[in-house]
């Protein structure tokens, strides 16, 4: 499924819809490079879920946890950038256990963090030369049955 957002706004309201969808266990994977706007994807995600604290790039703490509001799920934002590569660090955040009670968010963690599950969702993203962003949905388990492609508008 692809999208196109032509504003942050948009990107936002495309991140809140799917925020209002994750349930405790859920992994979405973030790919695309600098400037995409995945971690503005990763504010509406934030936003749609509820959670608490103040979303921005966990660039060099490699992850945040957000606690829970009024959806009843925490959101970790993992931001594997920083690693360089080196993503058996990932096995370090113990992400697994974190996995089981919140919501997973991993920035640059293509190609390790999806062995945490066989569930998950590739969120792909791109920013072309006028700034509107194209977004495609890569699902994968039991993703390809729950991806609500009509509910997120652009």
């Amino acid at each position: 499924m692809n999208f196109a957002f032509p504003t942050p706004e948009s990107t936002m309201e495309f991140g809140r819809e799917l925020g209002r969808s994750l349930r405790a266990g859920d992994l979405v994977l973030l790919a695309g490079p600098l400037g995409a706007g995945k971690t503005t994807l990763t504010r509406g995600i934030a936003d749609g879920l509820g959670v608490g604290g103040r979303v921005s790039s966990p660039t060099f703490v490699l992850a945040r946890v957000h606690p829970a509001g009024e959806s009843g799920v925490a959101m970790v934002h993992v931001d594997a950038y920083r690693l360089g590569g080196d993503l058996s660090q990932l096995d370090d955040l113990d992400l697994d256990t974190e996995l089981e009670r919140s919501a997973l968010v991993v920035e640059w963690g293509e190609g390790a963090a999806e062995r945490l599950s066989d569930d998950y969702l590739v969120v792909r993203m791109d920013r072309r030369e006028d700034d509107v962003r194209e977004v495609t949905l890569e699902p994968h388990g039991t993703w390809a049955s729950r991806t609500p492609g009509s509910t997120f508008a652009g």
